[in-house]
């Protein structure tokens, strides 16, 4: 009953999220009978799903490359890739949501193993979206259809299944981070924080802490510089909280004491969300201990500053039309869908899953860099009879240094951004911050320099409401091939709110969008 229950819940969860996403009941975990009379069997996990329903799961054809990417296909068919992570060695290591392995992939020679885990069901399939590298070379990764973490030893191979406690509604171990000995996860349908010692020889157990908002959700999480761990705490498109949980004085009390929720509780500090955020996903810690949430609902990312507990607004730029078709002409509004995020060198990168994109904000300087994935699966999206269009699904990623590893759930690939890479064109604006009042227009000037002759699409957004701020370009879409400055008009209404303003501007080619941010400050 307690799976059933689960898998209404998650279903239910990202089927509201379908308004604005592609994410749908596929994601519930438990595995769903096959008409064997619609199933040609191979003998590979693409027999868990019927004949017409193997394009949607299991690929649309051969891995592609551009000029930023490569992709990789794995060699079973059908296997879900999906957490992913990379060892010291720059081995990329990832779980397989339709057969319940690990595998490899070793960069230098390009091939892939996978390792068989006797311990898992046949026909089995679950979401397994948390994964981290230890530093004694187990590999630990949550499972949400049999309610589990799992521990798997790079030396030899083999698999240890932890049992996950079922909370009073139900629970999902979702990301998890490992610290020392110590591993932390989110319980996402639990609503609740939970931490693991992996010392535990014999008797496994958990401290599970509860979270301020009763019946909600608790999502992405990370650790803070003196030890705190922030989460997202929130009831879908009702709002939330974003909580500071002190969880090592919890520990040194919790030594000497036995805790209870309401004691945990006195650890925690709550600060309300803006309620512009629906679904906030994903969260990560900077190195001056920001705090950056990705709202998954949208096209939104969000800094909260612990020094002046403010949020400031982010935006993506628009996500190309061939990732969503449109065909129907039903999708009035479209949103990238920031997903999971990770600090990494001073960059937050973030996948923006519906866009079917990788992204890599430099905080330091306001840039972003959006890579575009090549694979595209069409039955994802409104793409009627379009070619090339669609998106992979591309969940689960991995930063490290000058390379970004990722998984593509739907087209079975594994893919990397180079950083190294040259981007096409130089990219400046004149003024990174202006005061306009009511009313008032300015004007200013992008400097691009392309590397060759390039075909450059100019694109803004802004975080202001309704027509707030109104910015446009000289020309939206032109041939360049030299230095060229273009004014880029920006212009507050007569009434316009007072405060801080992100405004966007973009330049995109094929393969990547290159953007920068001007803060605009509207005074009455």
């Amino acid at each position: 009953m307690k799976k059933k229950t689960k898998g209404l819940i998650v279903a239910g969860f990202f089927a509201v999220i379908l308004i604005t996403s592609t994410l749908t009941l596929a994601l519930n975990s438990m595995p769903k009978p096959v008409d064997q009379q619609d199933t040609t069997i191979t003998g590979t996990p693409a027999d868990n799903f019927p004949d017409l329903q193997r394009p949607r799961f299991c690929g649309m054809g051969e891995a592609k490359s551009n000029a930023y990417v490569s992709e990789f296909k794995i060699p079973t068919d059908c296997t879900q890739p999906l957490a992913i992570t990379v060892d010291p060695n720059g081995n990329a290591w990832f779980v397989q949501t339709n057969t319940g392995k690990i595998a490899k992939f070793d960069p230098l020679t390009e091939q892939f193993t996978e390792y068989e885990n006797p311990k898992w069901p046949a026909m089995g399939r679950s979401m397994m979206w948390g994964i981290d590298y230890s530093y004694d070379g187990n590999i630990w990764y949550t499972e949400d259809a049999f309610t589990s973490i799992w521990r798997f030893s790079t030396s030899d191979g083999t698999y240890e299944k932890i049992p996950y406690p079922v909370g009073e509604t139900d629970s999902l171990p979702q990301h998890l981070q490992i610290r020392g000995n110590q591993i932390i996860l989110n319980d996402f349908l639990g609503g609740q924080l939970s931490f693991f010692d992996t010392r535990q020889s014999q008797e496994k157990s958990y401290t599970n802490i509860k979270t301020p908002i009763p019946g909600s959700f608790v999502a992405g999480f990370d650790v803070d510089s003196n030890g705190n761990i922030w989460y997202t705490n929130w009831i879908l498109r009702q709002g939330g909280a974003l909580v500071k949980f002190d969880y090592d004085g919890f520990s040194e009390f919790a030594a000497s004491n036995i805790p209870d929720n309401s004691t945990a509780l006195q650890f925690s500090e709550v600060f309300n969300l803006p309620t512009s955020i629906g679904t906030p996903v994903g969260l990560s810690v900077d190195q001056n201990d920001n705090i950056w949430i990705a709202d998954t609902s949208s096209s939104s990312f969000f800094k909260f500053s612990p020094t002046d507990k403010q949020f400031t607004r982010y935006v993506t730029s628009d996500p190309r039309e061939s990732t969503y078709g449109n065909v129907t002409g039903v999708i009035k509004t479209p949103v990238s869908g920031p997903y999971w995020t990770q600090i990494d060198n001073g960059r937050l990168v973030f996948n923006e899953q519906i866009a079917n994109a990788i992204a890599v904000f430099d905080i330091q300087g306001d840039w972003l860099v959006e890579y575009q994935i090549p694979s595209q699966n069409p039955n994802w999206a409104d793409c009627g009879g379009m070619a090339q269009c669609g998106i992979a699904q591309a969940f689960g990623f991995k930063s490290t240094g000058d390379k970004i590893w990722f998984t593509e759930w739907v087209e079975n690939n594994v893919g990397v951004v180079d950083l190294t890479r040259d981007l096409p064109l130089e990219f400046g604006l004149a003024q990174k911050e202006i005061t306009l009042t009511r009313g008032q227009t300015t004007q200013i000037d992008l400097q691009i320099t392309p590397v060759s002759r390039t075909n450059v699409e100019i694109l803004t957004k802004s975080t202001a409401e309704f027509s707030d701020l109104t910015v446009t370009p000289r020309s939206a879409d032109i041939i360049i091939d030299g230095p060229e400055n273009i004014s880029v008009s920006i212009t507050a209404s007569e009434s316009a709110l007072s405060g801080s303003y992100k405004v966007l501007i973009s330049a995109r080619i094929d393969d990547v969008t290159i953007s920068q941010f001007v803060t605009v400050n509207i005074t009455q």
